[in-house]
């Protein structure tokens, strides 16, 4: 089972993001579930929603303590709680940032994880280049299906289609893209130093 934690804020589609994931998986035959959790629900304030993705029947029912992969919509929480509780430093780390894990303060549990596991990119940019709106959410699942090889581009594009209307849907999609291109780009570049 592959369980994916993503912190944000109110109104980044953090709860969005993670029922989009799994609607993706399920849809690709794996079993899934999303669900979030709430402190105060109002814009701005933390945010922090869980998504599985199994072969198998998911039988628990907890939020995710111990999560594969974190994603971070929003860097300013690393100053306001403790988003990497519980993580696996073996799993993966996607941070929506176009700063190094060192420039947001990080490193020392960054440099943990194993190489190329720890990606940032700049996802609110691409956002509001091909959404027209700060939503960094598909962004980071284009990211998230480059890094994890969990879920397929085609399945998080049918997902976002059946969520929202054509007029929505689209541009979501092309962040989507973006946000996949962004990873394999890093990726490749990583693999040819």
């Amino acid at each position: 089972m592959f369980q994916i934690r993503i912190h944000g804020r109110g109104g980044q589609g953090v709860v969005s993001a993670s029922e989009l994931l799994s609607v993706a998986a399920f849809s690709e035959g794996k079993y899934s579930q999303s669900f979030p959790s709430f402190g105060s629900e109002r814009m701005g304030a933390p945010v922090q929603a869980f998504a599985r993705i199994s072969d198998s029947s998911i039988t628990i029912r907890e939020p995710v303590m111990e999560p594969d992969m974190l994603i971070i919509q929003d860097p300013t929480l690393f100053n306001a709680i403790d988003v990497f509780d519980g993580a696996k430093t073996d799993g993966y780390l996607l941070i929506n940032s176009s700063r190094t894990p060192a420039e947001l303060g990080i490193e020392d549990m960054t440099s943990q994880y194993p190489k190329n596991h720890v990606m940032t990119l700049p996802a609110t940019e691409l956002a509001l280049k091909y959404i027209k709106q700060p939503k960094p959410n598909t962004v980071l699942l284009g990211a998230f299906a480059a890094l994890s090889h969990m879920i397929n581009l085609p399945a998080l594009e049918d997902a976002i289609r059946g969520k929202f209307p054509k007029k929505i849907a689209e541009p979501n999609i092309a962040a989507t893209t973006a946000g996949y291109n962004h990873i394999l780009k890093q990726l490749e570049q990583a693999q040819g130093s």
